[in-house]
C-alpha cells in the first residue's frame, strides 16, 4: 500500500526580538495533525542541513506538523550572527513557537539537536503548552561548546572575539556569546523541565561525548526515557538513523500528548 503523499512544505517568516526576519519551513502531514513541533538545529547549522530536513519530513509522515527554521544570522534569516548568543537562540525558539501558536496551534513537542537541544530545554520552561521534549546529541554543559569553540579558533580579535570555521563556514563569536554559555546549564534546565523528556545519543558521537547524555538523563525527573543510537554519528547522516529516531519519538510522545489532550 502506497503512503499518501505529503503536502508541499510551506515557507514562513517571523520576526526575532529585534524585528529581524527569520526564515522557516513548515512540514505538514497528509491527514490530521497529531501535534505541532518545533525542531531546532545544531550549533551554527541552518534549517536546511540534511538532518533537519529529513527529521521534519519524517515527523510529517508520522502525523506531526514540524517547523524547522534558521536562527538569527544563519541561512536565510536576517540579522548578524556576530550579534547573537545562546540567549538570543532561546528567544528565537520562543518566537518560532509563538508563530505556530498564532497561525496554527501552540507546539506541544520540542526537538533539539546538539546545541539546539540545550535551547529547547531552556525554552520549554516558558512554553506552557509544551508537553514533551526530545534532545539528540546534546551537551550536558555549555562548557563543552566553549571548549570546542576554543579548539577551532583561528584568530582572536582585539575585543576578545573569536574567529573559527565551523562546518566549512567562517564565524565570529563575540565575547557575549561565550558569556551566555557560562550562564546556562542544560543539566539544570533538564532538572527543572517538568515535562516528558527523551534523551537520544550515539555512543560513538565524536562531537559530544556519550557521557553527557547520561548526565542529562540522570538530572531529569520522571517521566523520562533514554535511547542509545547505536552506530549513528553526531549529524545522523544516514536516513536510517533519522527514521529510527523519529519512529521512536513518535511512539514515545503518544502518552504525554494524549494526556495533554484530555486536559484541554
Amino acid at each position: 500500500m502506497t503512503a499518501e503523499p505529503l503536502p508541499r512544505p510551506v515557507t514562513v517568516r517571523f520576526d526575532n526580538a529585534r524585528g529581524q526576519s527569520l526564515a522557516g519551513v513548515l512540514h505538514r502531514p497528509a491527514g490530521e495533525v497529531r501535534a505541532h513541533v518545533v525542531f531546532v538545529a545544531c550549533f551554527t547549522c541552518s534549517k536546511d542541513i540534511p538532518v533537519a530536513v529529513r527529521t521534519a519530513r519524517a515527523l510529517a509522515r508520522h502525523g506531526f506538523a514540524a517547523l524547522r527554521f534558521d536562527l538569527t544570522g544563519l541561512g536565510e534569516s536576517g540579522g548578524s550572527f556576530t550579534e547573537t548568543d545562546f540567549e538570543s537562540e532561546v528567544d528565537d525558539v520562543l518566537r518560532a513557537a509563538a508563530w505556530l501558536e498564532a497561525n496554527a496551534e501552540a507546539p506541544r513537542l520540542l526537538i533539539g539537536h546538539s546545541l539546539g537541544g540545550a535551547a529547547v530545554l531552556e525554552a520549554a520552561a516558558r512554553l506552557p503548552e509544551v508537553r514533551a521534549v526530545t534532545t539528540i546529541g546534546t551537551p550536558a554543559t555549555l562548557d563543552h561548546i566553549a571548549e570546542l569553540l576554543h579548539g577551532e579558533t583561528e584568530e582572536r580579535l582585539p575585543d576578545g572575539a573569536l574567529v573559527a570555521t565551523i562546518g566549512g563556514q567562517r564565524f565570529t563569536f563575540a565575547t557575549h556569546f561565550l558569556d551566555t554559555l557560562a550562564r546556562h546549564s542544560p543539566t539544570q534546565a533538564a532538572a527543572r523541565l517538568g515535562r516528558a523528556y527523551l534523551v537520544m545519543h550515539a555512543p560513538h558521537d565524536s562531537v559530544v561525548p556519550y557521557a553527557q547524555a547520561r548526565m542529562l538523563f540522570d538530572a531529569a525527573a520522571e517521566p523520562r526515557a533514554f535511547v542509545s543510537l547505536d552506530d549513528a554519528d553526531h549529524l545522523l547522516r544516514r536516513q536510517a538513523d533519522v527514521d529510527y529516531c523519529v519512529d521512536l519519538i513518535s511512539a514515545w510522545a503518544t502518552r504525554p500528548l494524549a494526556a495533554a489532550r484530555t486536559r484541554r
